[in-house]
């Protein structure tokens, strides 16, 4: 791939060959794959896809028609529910972004990796980086993810620079385009948004074990709620006894899997 050889002159004609090509396709179906093979004249990865957020919680289908692997678990899951514990998600909601792009490393809490949904959305699809730009869309924001799969390293650190160089016109391209091609249901006529709650849990029980599923060790989960690690142990047991479990894969089978 262009990204990892040849000069740098020759990547930029490329780069600026394949925008002019996305500029002609802007509102056309064939847009998202233009602008795909654009931006591997960048960096390389395997895969394109995207989710739109609206304000209420709920995660819709942006562009998702190339998935490569197991389109089950990247879209048919994630829809379902899993999505309230990705990190791209949280970003959005909270605004966590600089300059509209999100890098899954610099977000992921410290125990992500050993998390139930990094094993069921990235280990079992092979999944190794990704990153994403922010989209603002009229009544939602949208994340347009690049990942690499399979046995390959992750996106270095020219790869990101890259990227972040990039982001203002990928982005005004994008946003252009799914402007006029993207129109998320109305709320009230969808289902309510994934939540993670339980009856038998305290507000206190149930923020722990939700920062648990996103993948908080105890010491993340104080300093985030500001607690004493002792304190985050005694509701976190409190909260597995309520509901008759002892493991962190208990806990996602009984909030998402059954979604």
């Amino acid at each position: 791939m262009a990204a990892r050889s040849g000069g740098a002159s020759a990547y930029i004609d490329a780069w600026n060959a394949g925008l002019a090509e996305a500029v002609e396709n802007l509102g056309e179906p064939g847009f998202p794959e233009t602008l795909e093979r654009t931006l591997r004249q960048l960096v390389a990865f395997e895969m394109m896809n995207g989710f739109a957020y609206s304000p209420g919680g709920k995660a819709f289908d942006l562009h998702n028609e190339r998935i490569i692997g197991d389109r089950v678990t990247i879209v048919d899951h994630y829809l379902d529910g899993a999505y309230i514990l990705d990190p791209f998600y949280d970003a959005v909601r909270n605004a966590k972004f600089d300059g509209g792009v999100l890098v899954m490393r610099r977000l992921a809490p410290d125990r992500f990796t050993e998390t139930e949904y990094f094993r069921r959305h990235y280990q079992a699809t092979g999944i190794v980086d990704e990153i994403g730009f922010i989209l603002k869309l009229p009544h939602v924001d949208a994340v347009l993810s690049l990942s690499r799969i399979g046995d390959v390293p992750g996106f270095s650190r020219r790869d990101i620079a890259r990227l972040e160089s990039a982001a203002p016109i990928v982005r005004a391209l994008a946003e252009r385009h799914w402007r006029a091609r993207f129109d998320p249901p109305r709320e009230e006529e969808e289902d309510a948004a994934a939540t993670i709650s339980h009856p038998l849990l305290s507000k206190r029980e149930l923020e722990i074990v939700t920062l648990i599923l996103k993948g908080h060790s105890t010491y993340s989960i104080a300093a985030t709620l500001g607690l004493s690690p002792n304190t985050v142990k005694v509701h976190r047991r409190q909260a597995y006894a309520k509901l008759s479990i002892s493991s962190q894969a208990e806990l996602f089978h009984l909030f998402l899997s059954r979604r």
